[in-house]
C-alpha cells in the first residue's frame, strides 16, 4: 500500500495553536479570552493559515491549564461563554478555516461532577467510571499506594481518599483522576459530552490528549526499577498504548467521528513504529494523524524532562529522518511540529536565541520545518520567533504544576549542605530554563506597548523582558522580518504540494555537523534543501543531476539556479529551497 496524495483538507492544511490563556486578552483581566481570539482571526489568516487548533478552553479549575475539565459542554468563564464559542466558529468558518479542538478524555478534573459522584461511596453508580484501588501495607502496617507507578507531574500516581478508604489512578495531577475505560458506560459518555456536543456545534475535528494512555493493563503490577534514587517508577509500559487501546480507538471512531468530516491528531507519546501505524492507518480507522516526538525529545531522557544531555546535528537528523519514514509505503499519515504548548521555543532549543542570531536561524528553522512532509503545525508566537524565557528569572517566575511538582520534589530530596549541591542546582535550573513548557506561555507579544499589547491589565504570567525588540507589530510591515518570511514559506509550501508536503525525504551529508540538505521527492517533483546550522559560511554541494531553480533563500546570497551536482554558499544560519526544472 502507498500513501494517496489525494488532496484531502487536512493533509495540505498548515495549523495554528492557540493556548488560550496567553494569546490575546479583550477585557483587560490579564488573561487571554476567545474575543481576543476573534480579533485576531484575520491576522492568522494572512500568514497562511487553514485550521486553528485551540487549546482546552473548557470549564476548569485551571490546575493544569485547562488539562483538568470540570464540564465538557461548558466553557471556563475567564476564556468566555459558550456564545463566545459559537461566535468563533463563525468567523473562523467565515474567513474559510476550520477550528479543531482538544479532547481530553483520559482524565477529568477532580471536581467534575462525574468524580464527584464516583469519590462520594463505594457503591455510587459512577464509582466504576474511575479506577479505584485498596492500599496496601508494608510490615510495619503503613498505608501505601497500590503500586510504585510514578506520576508525570512527580510523586506517586494514586492518591488516598479518606471518604472511602480507597485510592484513586492520576497519571498527571491529583487533581486529574483517570477515566476508567474498562468501563461502556463511561465510554459512551465520554463520547456524548466531550465529541458529540462539540461536533454538532460545528467543530471540524479534535487533537486527542494522551491518545494512547486509556488502557491500563487491568493487573497494575509494580514497574521495573528504573530510577533507583527515587521511589516512584515510569510505568509507560502499562498504560501507553495497552492491551484495549485500538479497540477504544475504532470504537469512539465508528461510534462518533466517522458521522463527521472531521481531522482527528492524536498525541499518542512513546510506542512502536508497528504499533503507531495502527492508530493512523486509513484502513484502521482510528484517527488520521499522530504526533511524534523524535525531533522535540533529542537530547532529552523520555523518563525524565528535565535530565538532558545534549545533542549534535546528526542526532536531530536521525529523528527527523525517523519521522519521515514513518508512514512511507503504509496508507498512513503524519505530522510536522517542533513548538507547542508542552515544548520550548523552537529557536531556543534548536537554533541560536541571541539577539544577532534570533531571526536568522529562526528562518532557518521555519524553511526545515515547511519543506518536510505531513500536516504542519505551528504554534502561536513561533511565527514571530518568540524565544524561551531570560535565563536571568527566578525558579518562582515558573508557573506551570509540571515545573513547580519537579522542584519541590528535587529540592525535597537535594539539600544545600550535599556534596556538589550547588552544580547540580545549576545544572537543573538551567535545563529548565531550556526545557520547561513555561517557555510557550508566556503572553504573545503583539506590540511594544507596556504587557506587549496582549492585555491592558497585568497579565496571569509575565511577558517576556524581549517584547520590544520580538513583537507582531514590529515585523508585519517589515519584508525581512520572521513573521514574513513564515508567509513566504507557507505560500512555497503549498505551490510544491506534491515535493514539499507529500515527498519522500533523501538526506545528504548526514553526518555533517554543519548544513542540514536534503531532497524531496515525489515522483517527477523534486526539491532541494540545504541549511546553514552554523554560524560561519559554508558550501554545500548538491549529488543530483537534476538542474534546480531558486524558489526561497533566507539570507541575502541566492543563486538562480542550480546546475547538476552544483555547489550552494549558504551564509550563517542561511537555508535555501530549489525545485527541479
Amino acid at each position: 500500500m502507498t500513501v494517496d496524495n489525494k488532496a484531502i483538507w487536512w493533509k495540505n492544511a498548515t495549523v495554528y495553536q492557540i493556548w488560550p490563556a496567553s494569546y490575546k486578552d479583550s477585557n483587560g483581566d490579564g488573561v487571554g479570552d476567545i474575543p481576543g481570539i476573534i480579533s485576531t482571526l484575520d491576522y492568522i489568516k494572512s500568514i497562511g493559515v487553514d485550521v486553528v487548533w485551540l487549546s482546552p478552553m473548557f470549564d476548569s479549575p485551571q490546575d493544569d491549564m485547562g488539562y483538568d475539565i470540570s464540564n465538557y459542554e461548558g466553557v471556563y468563564p475567564k476564556y468566555g461563554t459558550l456564545e463566545d464559542m459559537d461566535n468563533l466558529l463563525k468567523q473562523v468558518h467565515d474567513r474559510g478555516m476550520k477550528l479543531i479542538l482538544d479532547l481530553v478524555i483520559n482524565h477529568t478534573s477532580s471536581e467534575h461532577d462525574w468524580f464527584k459522584e464516583s469519590r462520594s461511596s463505594k457503591t455510587n453508580p459512577k464509582r466504576d467510571w474511575y479506577i479505584w484501588k485498596k492500599p496496601k501495607y508494608d510490615a510495619e502496617g503503613n498505608r501505601q499506594p497500590p503500586n510504585n507507578w510514578g506520576s508525570y507531574f512527580s510523586g506517586s500516581a494514586w492518591k488516598y481518599d479518606e471518604t472511602t478508604d480507597e485510592y484513586y489512578l492520576h497519571l498527571f495531577a491529583e487533581s486529574q483522576p483517570d477515566l476508567n475505560w474498562e468501563n461502556e458506560e463511561t465510554r459512551h459518555a465520554i463520547y456524548n459530552s466531550a465529541l458529540k456536543f462539540w461536533f454538532d456545534k460545528g467543530v471540524d475535528g479534535f487533537r486527542i490528549d494522551t491518545a494512547g494512555m486509556y488502557s491500563k493493563v487491568q493487573s497494575f503490577p509494580d514497574a521495573p526499577i528504573v530510577f533507583p534514587d527515587v521511589e516512584f517508577q515510569p510505568c509507560k509500559e502499562f498504560h501507553q498504548s495497552g492491551p484495549r487501546i485500538h479497540e477504544f480507538h475504532k470504537e469512539m471512531f465508528q461510534t462518533v467521528t466517522s458521522k463527521y468530516d472531521a481531522m482527528t491528531v492524536g498525541e499518542v507519546g512513546h510506542s512502536t513504529r508497528e504499533d503507531s501505524l495502527k492508530y493512523v492507518s486509513a484502513s484502521e480507522k482510528e484517527m488520521n494523524m499522530m504526533f511524534l516526538f523524535d525531533t522535540v525529545e533529542v537530547g532529552s531522557d523520555i523518563g525524565d524532562r528535565f535530565r538532558y544531555q545534549g545533542f549534535e546535528l546528526p542526532e536531530l537528523k536521525d529523528a527527523i529522518i525517523r519521522e519521515s519514514e514513518f508512514t512511507v509505503g503504509t496508507d498512513a499519515w503524519s505530522t510536522v511540529f517542533i513548538e507547542n504548548h508542552d515544548q520550548p521555543r523552537c529557536i531556543s532549543r534548536f537554533g541560536n536565541p541571541s539577539k544577532q542570531w534570533r531571526v536568522p536561524s529562526g528562518k532557518a528553522l521555519a524553511a526545515l520545518q515547511s519543506t518536510l512532509t505531513g500536516t504542519l503545525f505551528i504554534y502561536q508566537g513561533q511565527e514571530i520567533g518568540m524565544i524561551n524565557l531570560p535565563k536571568e528569572w527566578d525558579i518562582s517566575e515558573y508557573l506551570d504544576i509540571n515545573t513547580i511538582n519537579y522542584f519541590k520534589a528535587w529540592s525535597e530530596k537535594n539539600k544545600p549542605t550535599d556534596e556538589g549541591y550547588q552544580k547540580n542546582l545549576d545544572v537543573l535550573l538551567a535545563n529548565i530554563n531550556l526545557l520547561a513548557r513555561d517557555n510557550a506561555r508566556s503572553p504573545v507579544q503583539w506590540d511594544d506597548s507596556e504587557y506587549a499589547g496582549f492585555s491592558t491589565g497585568k497579565p496571569w504570567t509575565r511577558v517576556n523582558d524581549n517584547y520590544k525588540e520580538i513583537n507582531v507589530a514590529s515585523q508585519v510591515n517589515d519584508p525581512n522580518s520572521l513573521l514574513n518570511f513564515w508567509k513566504k514559506m507557507l505560500s512555497v509550501r503549498k505551490e510544491y504540494s506534491p515535493a514539499l508536503i507529500y515527498g519522500n525525504l533523501e538526506v545528504i551529508d548526514k553526518e555533517s555537523k554543519e548544513n542540514f540538505s536534503y531532497y524531496k521527492v515525489n515522483g517527477d517533483n523534486k526539491a532541494f534543501v540545504t541549511i546553514n546550522f552554523t554560524e560561519s559560511p559554508i558550501e554545500v554541494k548538491s549529488t543530483s543531476s537534476d538542474t534546480f531553480k531558486s524558489v526561497v533563500c533566507s539570507g541575502d546570497s541566492q543563486e538562480e539556479s542550480l546546475e547538476p551536482k552544483g555547489t550552494v554558499s549558504l551564509g550563517p544560519w542561511e537555508a535555501k529551497v530549489f525545485v527541479s526544472v
